[in-house]
């Protein structure tokens, strides 16, 4: 779960990067404000990738979607590209735990001895 959720992660961290460029063309934000707002969100998506694998790391995960989407108010291109990365998230929350899953299985039978 950690390298697919990872990928996702540093995904967001270009994307963030590429909607404050967008976002410092807006008349009414200061680029101040702006490179503010996106450097803290592109800090937390890289600092999630050595979070996931601990207990509450997916659900950070989870709120920097959610602040992902909301940032359309602003980069209207971003509820979008907001939903996709959310879309992204889940499949690898959801992929990368049954992978995990099976991992486990796998090394568990390598430890047993064979039946044979």
């Amino acid at each position: 779960m950690r390298t697919l959720c990872s990928s996702t992660l540093i995904g967001e961290f270009f994307v963030i990067g590429f909607a404050g460029l967008v976002a410092m063309k807006q008349p009414d934000l200061s680029t101040g404000t702006v490179w503010t707002v996106c450097g803290v969100a592109m800090f937390l998506s890289v600092a999630l990738c050595g979070m996931v694998g601990r207990p509450g790391g997916v659900a950070l995960g989870w709120a920097l979607q959610i602040a992902l989407i909301a940032s359309g108010v602003f980069v209207p291109m971003m509820f979008f590209m907001g939903a996709v990365f959310a879309l992204l998230w889940w499949a690898s929350v959801h992929f990368g735990r049954k992978v995990d899953e099976a991992k486990a299985r796998f090394a568990a039978q390598a430890e047993q001895p064979d039946a044979a």
